[in-house]
């Protein structure tokens, strides 16, 4: 199974994000090998939760683990069949470690606000 946890770098000690969208990287965990593959994040300045959600159903995840998703990403990651957990912190190994606890929370719908573009 692949697992991805967003994060501030691209390894096992980076930090996790707590904005699925906006995260720095997406590290896609293979749970029999424990092997992570690194994923620069490229969020547009428009609709980054629709591109990040399109990234990890693209990588093959069935499962995101991060502090929050807002509406849109989790729309999108729930057409592609992706469950989200949320509530991620610490290090990736701690938010991975977490999850096969099952310490984290299952989300049942958006847990962020929507990013709010445009001028005020």
């Amino acid at each position: 199974m692949i697992v991805c946890i967003t994060a501030a770098g691209k390894d096992w000690e980076a930090a996790t994000q707590p904005n699925f969208g906006r995260a720095a990287f997406f590290l896609f965990v293979d749970t029999d090998a424990e092997t992570i593959d690194a994923v620069r994040n490229e969020p547009g300045a428009h609709g980054a939760g629709v591109q990040a959600a399109h990234t990890v159903a693209e990588r093959g995840a069935s499962v995101v683990i991060t502090g929050s998703v807002g509406p849109n990403a989790f729309r999108g990651l729930m057409a592609s069949g992706i469950e989200v957990f949320v509530g991620a912190s610490g290090t990736v190994r701690q938010a991975f470690d977490a999850y096969r606890a099952g310490e984290l929370n299952r989300a049942g719908g958006p847990t962020g606000r929507p990013h709010q573009g445009g001028r005020r």
